[in-house]
């Protein structure tokens, strides 16, 4: 199996582990998208860009605080939740889900998918 669909393969797993999610995307950590699965209108490029300057940020505020390398980030507001975990140093993966979601069920399955993904990559 290619690369790509074996990446494609992970994100299609996660969204259809959890089916109330409202999308999950596999991109850059530069913020460019790879691969995505998209609830309809959503813009996988202003995803991956928002995910990606999260990330960033993130990643300069462990580094600043000591706290070790970038784990994850999660961003709650009043219609749902993101959260962007780091995908090895290259890659990031970033779900969407609605408000009172399962984040624990969210957080088990995408952890082990970003650490999966981290292999292919």
């Amino acid at each position: 199996m290619a690369k790509q669909e074996a990446l494609k393969a992970q994100v299609d797993a996660l969204r259809s582990s959890i089916p109330e999610l409202k999308g999950v995307l596999l991109a850059s950590s530069e913020g460019l998208p790879i691969v995505q699965s998209l609830a309809n209108g959503a813009d996988p490029n202003r995803m991956a860009a928002m995910a990606a300057a999260a990330s960033g940020l993130g990643r300069r505020i462990s580094d600043s605080m000591s706290v070790g390398a970038l784990q994850e980030i999660a961003v709650r507001g009043d219609d749902g939740v993101l959260f962007v975990y780091a995908a090895g140093p290259k890659a990031i993966l970033a779900v969407v889900g609605p408000q009172g979601c399962n984040a624990g069920l969210i957080h088990l399955e995408a952890r082990n998918t970003a650490q999966e993904i981290s292999q292919l990559l």
